[in-house]
């Protein structure tokens, strides 16, 4: 009798562990944001595109939607919420003709000065463009073509892998595919071949420990590749719904299809912005997530950029 006491004792403390360890609340779930600045419709720009953040300022791109052919380039402080229209220095504007669709973008710094390498998506010119940029104000700076197999790619997502003294890397991606690319540190024109790493898996990836049923019909945005912790996240939208995965231990060397962590996702269900809550793009900054958006519901648009509550990179 003692013995089996002790054995229902035992199994009852195995399944209690067992329940709390698998349990579906423990992963790491964020669902709440703070706004940090709105970015309003001006010059006929009125689709949020392309995001990135930088050490002290998130950059976010509108553009004229459906035509693609007009950009503005909002600057926000990360801390203050301070916004300004950044200025096009060629001709002291706030448009350019440049950007395209401008669907993501990514910082690089070279010989001390600050860029923005921004993809378009263009099926013919330019797929990839470079401003440098100084303040508030921005200038052409280079432009270059894409190819996969020697056929035109229009990637719509970048992300700066690693810059050395020659080199810059990057991730591309075009749908759920990753692909690499490099360019020459300095050259302002040039084509870069991409060649395919991996995939993302969507469906079945879990979402707060659970599936969503209709992932695989959500819209592909850009992403963010965080390279010294080799984590890529990676945000998707279908109506007021806005859902960023999470795949870690990814590099330019991965193969194959890298699976959605488990026990770590956001999202973000608008019921203040029933119309469209669409996160457009996704950035690190001092371990913070920020995001820009296209929100609107029944009274107009209220574009902005955010950050996520919580949650620090580890």
């Amino acid at each position: 009798m003692r013995f089996a006491r002790r054995l229902t004792v035992l199994v009852a403390m195995v399944l209690s562990f067992l329940v709390l360890s698998g349990n579906a609340a423990q992963a790491a779930y964020y669902n709440t944001y703070t706004d940090i600045a709105s970015t309003p419709n001006t010059s006929c720009c009125t689709g949020a595109q392309g995001f990135a953040a930088g050490s002290t300022y998130l950059y976010s791109i509108k553009n004229r939607t459906n035509y693609d052919d007009v950009s503005v380039i909002y600057r926000v402080h990360k801390t203050t919420g301070a916004r300004v229209l950044m200025t096009n220095g060629t001709n002291n504007t706030s448009t350019n003709p440049w950007l395209g669709h401008g669907n993501d973008m990514t910082i690089v710094d070279i010989d001390g000065q600050h860029h923005l390498f921004v993809v378009t998506m263009n099926a013919s010119g330019a797929q990839l463009v470079r401003l440098r940029y100084e303040g508030t104000t921005y200038y052409h700076a280079g432009s270059y073509q894409l190819r996969l197999d020697g056929a035109v790619a229009t990637p719509s997502g970048i992300n700066r892998v690693s810059v050395t003294s020659t080199t810059i890397t990057f991730m591309f991606k075009s749908g759920r595919t990753i692909y690499n690319g490099s360019l020459p540190l300095r050259a302002s024109s040039g084509t870069i071949n991409l060649t395919k790493a991996f995939n993302l898996q969507v469906e079945g990836a879990l979402v707060n420990g659970a599936v969503v049923p209709d992932l695989g019909t959500f819209t592909n945005q850009g992403f963010f590749y965080d390279a010294p912790k080799k984590v890529l996240y990676y945000p998707l939208t279908k109506d007021n719904r806005s859902i960023v995965l999470v795949y870690r231990n990814v590099s330019p060397t991965t193969t194959g299809t890298a699976p959605a962590a488990t026990d770590l996702s956001f999202r973000i269900t608008s019921s203040a912005y029933s119309t469209l809550f669409e996160i457009e793009g996704v950035g690190i900054s001092d371990g913070k997530l920020y995001f820009n958006t296209n929100r609107a519901n029944s009274s107009g648009s209220f574009d902005g950029v955010h950050v996520f509550n919580g949650y620090v990179a580890a």
